[in-house]
């Protein structure tokens, strides 16, 4: 993996990240960089379930696997939230 590959994942997972945390309803109280790794991995899922399901390649921009990778995201976001917040100890 080269290191233009892997600044596009870290940017294509902060953007994905990020939109999947604002379709999770109230706030998330993870971090930023847990949000991007949420969206890296949704990223990678949503792409090879695109590729798996025959819709990862068509003219143009693939909305389809976006809004697979955001769904993913949301969900990810949704699961870590509730894990993260669970074992944080607050005082």
């Amino acid at each position: 993996m080269t290191l233009i590959a892997i600044i596009t994942a870290i940017i294509v997972g902060l953007i994905i990240g990020a939109l999947g945390r604002l379709v999770v309803p109230g706030k998330q109280r993870i971090p930023i960089w847990l949000t991007i790794v949420v969206g890296i991995v949704a990223a990678f899922i949503g792409t090879a379930i695109a590729r798996a399901a025959g819709y990862a390649n068509t003219s143009g921009f693939d909305w389809l696997e976006f809004f697979t990778q955001v769904g993913l995201a949301a969900l990810g976001v949704w699961l870590v939230a509730g894990l993260y917040g669970r074992n944080r100890v607050t005082h």
